[in-house]
């Protein structure tokens, strides 16, 4: 972490930087690529979901994909972040969702400079708190994080850190099993649900454990409970060994909508995952609100740096987690509707070498 900044950002600095819409604007169209049982009793309701309407009256497309051909990913979030332009942050409580499976390096997990930038960034946008949390798969929660850095990083920001195996029974919110293929519904960490804004932080990679890949919509499975404090039933297990795994791990993605995702591309595993397999360097950082637009420009990455049979068959679109995803009303159906924004020709180069992929 030394080599990245400890000081705040000044608010002026990134005010400037993130209000040049009107630059960005007359930037944009040449660089800008079209790709072409019940639940145990503690009831909660659901959430109200809100569409991506307002942008789509602006005239700004909801599908955007901001992609920065980048080796520096504390200068590639800063960077995505003031191309893509999403809502403000300003006095929001924001939640945080890093991928900390593991605390293995990048890209078995969220890197602590994406992490750091992430933080700086929606701090000078002027957000009112911020909680960083996860759940482990393959490794203790806390171990994870603090390996990665996230109790020295909020001693140093003063964000909360939460490790959601150590919350209590009242901190789960229970989703009914009806219209999904969870056998008993699912439970979500409640924090994360009652943040105004909630950012997926995400890494490139593949999964050998039946979920193909894990990018955005992946990422959600960490604010599912493993185990709920006196409910006996393992929704993990129930996941992992399920035939529907891949539809399953769409369906939990109906609980939100988040404010942005963040895909850190710089490495990859292209084989393998989520805690080792084979290394591909993309070189990039990806920024959505669309958790499906996002997640098919990294599918499509993986085929292009070349990858498992199970992520290069076929059409992206008919993806188990994306199509059950687009069938939900999540984000994108098809690759006419995603559009990568580029600022750079490097970017612009790396998004037409993208595109014959993005099928």
């Amino acid at each position: 972490m030394s080599d990245l900044p400890s000081q705040h950002p000044s608010r002026r600095k990134l005010l400037q930087r993130l209000g040049l819409m009107g630059g960005a604007a007359a930037l944009a169209p040449a660089l800008r690529t079209l790709i072409g049982r019940s639940a145990p009793a503690v009831p909660t309701s659901s959430p109200v979901l809100t569409q991506p309407a307002a942008l789509a009256a602006t005239g700004v497309s909801p599908h955007r994909v901001a992609l920065i051909s980048t080796t520096d990913r504390a200068a590639g979030v800063r960077r995505a972040i003031a191309l893509l332009q999403p809502d403000s942050f300003s006095g929001k409580r924001v939640f945080i969702k890093p991928n900390y499976n593991t605390g293995d390096p990048a890209p078995a997990a969220t890197d602590p400079a994406v992490l750091e930038a992430l933080v700086q960034e929606i701090q000078g946008a002027g957000a009112s708190q911020i909680t960083v949390g996860d759940r482990s798969g393959m490794a203790d929660t806390r171990s994870a994080i603090e390996r990665m850095q996230v109790f020295a990083l909020a001693d140093r920001y003063g964000f909360t850190p939460m490790v959601f195996d150590e919350l209590g029974r009242e901190d789960w919110q229970y989703f009914p099993a009806a219209g999904t293929n969870w056998s008993r519904g699912f439970a979500i960490a409640q924090p994360v649900l009652a943040a105004d804004a909630i950012v997926n932080a995400c890494c490139l990679k593949t999964h050998r454990f039946g979920g193909h890949f894990t990018l955005s919509l992946k990422n959600t499975i960490g604010m599912v409970a493993r185990r709920v404090p006196g409910d006996g039933h393992d929704y993990m297990r129930e996941l992992h060994r399920s035939q529907n795994q891949r539809l399953m791990i769409a369906e939990v993605n109906k609980a939100y909508r988040p404010a942005l995702n963040v895909i850190d591309g710089v490495d990859a595993f292209v084989n393998g995952g989520p805690d080792q397999g084979q290394r591909g360097r993309a070189g990039v950082m990806l920024a959505s609100t669309d958790r499906i637009a996002i997640d098919a420009v990294g599918i499509a990455l993986l085929r292009m740096l070349g990858t498992t049979r199970e992520v290069s068959n076929g059409s992206i679109w008919s993806q188990t987690q994306i199509r059950r995803a687009a069938d939900l009303g999540l984000g994108a159906v098809s690759a006419e509707r995603v559009e990568l924004i580029t600022a750079d020709s490097a970017s612009a180069q790396i998004a037409e070498q993208v595109r014959p992929f993005l099928t």
